[in-house]
């Protein structure tokens, strides 16, 4: 799956670094357990949540943010819903930094 972008690389990655943390608000069961390093240009994670692991790894390109994602067991079932969901959600974690008032 891929997410187009404007910022160029290095802010796409920066945004990506400084929003990660989002990411567990938006699964299920409120007790996600995210793990996150970077390799070059690509944003490894691992997502522990409900039982399952999930390991992704987010590359970011110039114009574009590729995302692979594996899904375990039953889980796979769920991979157009979960492609949407990123779809949709994954634009925030691209959104500048809000700042503190």
């Amino acid at each position: 799956m891929t997410l187009p972008h404007t910022l160029g690389k290095d802010a796409a990655k920066e945004r990506l670094a400084a929003n990660i943390h989002k990411l567990a608000d938006h699964i299920p069961g409120g007790a996600a357990e995210v793990t996150d390093s970077w390799a070059g240009d690509t944003l490894n994670l691992t997502v522990k949540a409900m039982g399952a692991t999930v390991a992704a790894a987010i590359t970011v390109e110039e114009r574009q943010v590729r995302c692979h994602i594996t899904l375990p067991g039953i889980l796979a079932l769920f991979a157009r819903p979960i492609e949407a969901l990123l779809k949709a959600k994954g634009p925030e974690l691209l959104e500048a930094p809000k700042k503190k008032k």
